[in-house]
């Protein structure tokens, strides 16, 4: 700490992203990347875009890219906001929509850059614990489960880091009841095997959804996510982005983030054979016996009653795997995986099969 330090920086605890070792033959299972390269569409998108399209500023509005996002949804271009990953996009969306007199609800076991935003721009907060089964429950962001209204919401869907997703009816009886708040639905996993809650932006004006194309798309590396909504809410993102940083996504992302998203053979393959392999991965591990959690993800959430969560992620390191352990009480015995190839996922397994004999 430095007395040079503002009084904000003095009180944050920043968001600790996951590892990137840079260890030879290591299977990396720690982030949920995805073990599948992006379309080659988009890669000779991003060759021919740096061949003289660097000496320029980008388009700031990525209006190209915007236009390609709506029509893929169904939407105009007026109801898309896109930005440097869809971490820049949520903070974006945590200044601009959810910083009100109400407290903002999120789950006590979720994405843990919500209370890092919180702390950063002083947004008060509730959390809202999830039941036995590690479950969201719609009833609990309810108005008539609060004495105080929800200043906003936000909801991962499905939930990180367990996994398991809400369906479409629950978000939206969520969204219904709460006219007086944004509620936010963050959708960085919904490709690989939950429900996305664009369908319902036609009846909500106060519904912001958020995907990024870093999981589904594989192209973490790039950095692009997007916003959709009423477009008086992408107006209140844009004036947040433009009093920050007028050019969020450099040339080269917008090029190659509209030709992944024209390759939609490539997105099918690669999201069907995610889901495949962790059906298997999910089946090894139960005859291993773990206990594993419903996964819509691109991850399984799993713990082993007989061994720490510490313990065998030590050990999977010392084996050259890395995975996922989580500090909070509740969780701390889970590990969360990603889910591999199915090479990968065999090489887990019979790792875990050599500790668990130990």
């Amino acid at each position: 700490m430095s007395r040079y330090w503002s009084a904000v920086v003095q009180g944050l605890t920043p968001y600790v992203p996951g590892e990137q070792p840079k260890i030879h033959n290591l299977l990396k299972l720690n982030t949920n990347e995805n073990p599948y390269g992006p379309s080659f569409r988009a890669l000779e998108a991003i060759r021919a875009a740096a061949a003289d399209g660097l000496r320029r500023y980008p388009d700031p509005e990525s209006d190209a890219l915007r236009q390609a996002l709506a029509s893929y949804h169904g939407l105009q271009r007026e109801q898309v906001f896109v930005g440097n990953g869809s971490d820049e996009v949520l903070a974006h969306a945590f200044q601009a929509l959810l910083k009100h007199d109400g407290p903002l609800l999120f789950p006590d076991i979720t994405y843990s850059f919500y209370p890092t935003y919180c702390g950063l721009y002083g947004i008060k907060y509730e959390t809202v614990p999830l039941d036995t089964d590690f479950r969201i429950q719609p009833r609990d962001y309810l108005p008539t489960a609060r004495s105080v209204p929800a200043g906003g919401i936000i909801l991962p869907n499905p939930n990180a880091p367990t996994g398991i997703a809400l369906t479409l009816e629950q978000i939206d009886g969520i969204v219904s009841a709460n006219p007086q708040a944004v509620v936010v639905v963050d959708e960085a996993y919904v490709d690989f095997g939950a429900e996305s809650a664009v369908s319902l932006l036609s009846r909500h004006h106060n519904l912001l959804v958020v995907h990024t194309f870093s999981k589904s798309r594989a192209l973490a590396g790039l950095r692009v996510g997007y916003a959709v909504g009423h477009p008086a809410l992408i107006e209140a993102l844009a004036r947040v982005k433009n009093s920050f940083n007028s050019y969020p996504l450099d040339t080269l992302a917008q090029a190659g983030a509209m030709a992944a998203l024209q390759d939609e053979a490539h997105f099918r393959k690669i999201c069907t054979a995610i889901q495949k392999s962790r059906g298997l991965l999910v089946e090894g591990l139960q005859q291993q016996g773990f206990v594993v959690l419903p996964s819509s993800a691109n991850f399984v959430f799993a713990r082993h009653p007989k061994r720490s969560g510490v313990s065998l992620a030590a050990a999977l390191r010392e084996h050259g795997i890395i995975v996922r352990n989580f500090g909070h009480p509740r969780i701390e015995h889970f590990l969360r995986i990603t889910v591999g190839q199915d090479a990968e996922c065999r090489r887990l397994l019979d790792t875990l099969g050599e500790i668990l004999a130990q």
